[in-house]
């Protein structure tokens, strides 16, 4: 089998250090095992996506020394293949409309019978309002609801609790087998949004159909997602597509200790090139050693 890794970014904003570590670590890994990289373009999200954009990326990632193969998977161009495992979830009772706003689900997981709301992958735990009975008829999209999983209905499907392997390291060191229990997903994750009104979809059902259709055999990502790959694995078990190996790695922060994000325009890799850095300078920054050794994790980027 062949090792396939890949790069998602969504065309939103300026590729930072941080995308950097994470391109270059998958590109590396693939290399390493004489595999393939992929590179994807997650643009569901049309109101914030721009083609200027997704051309930086493309420029950047070649200029740091990346190739893939052409053309890529573009999330805009798949949004048949999300509707259609959506009418599958539907019709086997494991997803329901949910017309709940933010402040609605805010209010509710407050209440004082509840306590303070519970933050989960997905931001607050969702309470459970509009899930039905796991006896009622299935429930079709309605304009304006979202689409939410059924976690309850889930594990009368799935019966054992989602399991997967971590080769990188979880934000707490965990590695290798990664188990939970239902209770805890119930708990800490609750009914997920599957897909949201303006998109159709919405990231873990996209990322998990489309890792699905490259052949992605292991996912090399950032340990904020750690916590989502429990949903991801239910629902790659509910629509009957494999598990890959996870490979989650460290944040790159900057010096104060605060994530990067694409707002921060100040380590973005365009902004380096065009003070003439070097590709090479770059893997500096990040701490990132080239070749075969290239998942070692390094220091903090220096900084700018």
């Amino acid at each position: 089998m062949t090792y396939v890794t890949r790069f998602a970014p969504s065309p939103t904003g300026p590729l930072h250090l941080g995308h950097a570590y994470s391109a270059l670590l998958a590109h590396d890994m693939a290399k390493a095992h004489r595999g393939q990289f992929l590179l994807r373009i997650e643009d569901i999200d049309q109101s914030r996506a721009r083609p200027e954009w997704e051309a930086q990326i493309y420029d950047d990632l070649a200029w740091l020394g990346l190739t893939w193969p052409m053309p890529v998977m573009r999330q805009s161009e798949r949004i048949d293949t999300y509707s259609a495992a959506l009418r599958n979830l539907v019709a086997k009772g494991l997803a329901y409309p949910c017309t709940c706003s933010r402040r609605d689900i805010a209010a509710a997981a407050s209440a004082p019978q509840e306590g303070a709301p519970l933050i989960g992958p997905d931001g607050i735990v969702y309470p459970g309002t509009c899930r039905p009975s796991l006896d009622a008829a299935p429930r079709g999209v309605s304009d304006g609801a979202a689409l939410r999983l059924d976690m309850r209905a889930a594990r009368l499907r799935l019966g054992a609790a989602p399991v997967f392997t971590e080769t990188g390291l979880g934000p707490d060191g965990e590695t290798g087998p990664i188990d939970t229990c239902w209770e805890t997903v119930f708990e800490t994750v609750g009914d997920i949004v599957i897909a949201r009104p303006a998109m159709g979809t919405s990231y873990h059902l996209s990322v998990v159909l489309d890792d699905a259709a490259q052949g992605i055999t292991t996912v090399t990502r950032g340990q904020d997602l750690f916590e989502a790959t429990v949903i991801h694995v239910i629902l790659q078990r509910l629509l009957g597509v494999p598990t890959p190996l996870y490979h989650h790695h460290r944040l790159i922060r900057d010096n104060h200790g605060k994530r990067l994000a694409k707002r921060d325009d100040a380590r973005a890799i365009a902004k380096y090139r065009a003070e003439g850095a070097n590709p090479q300078d770059i893997r500096a920054m990040i701490g990132l050693v080239q070749g075969p050794a290239a998942h070692t994790l390094g220091s903090r980027p220096a900084s700018s």
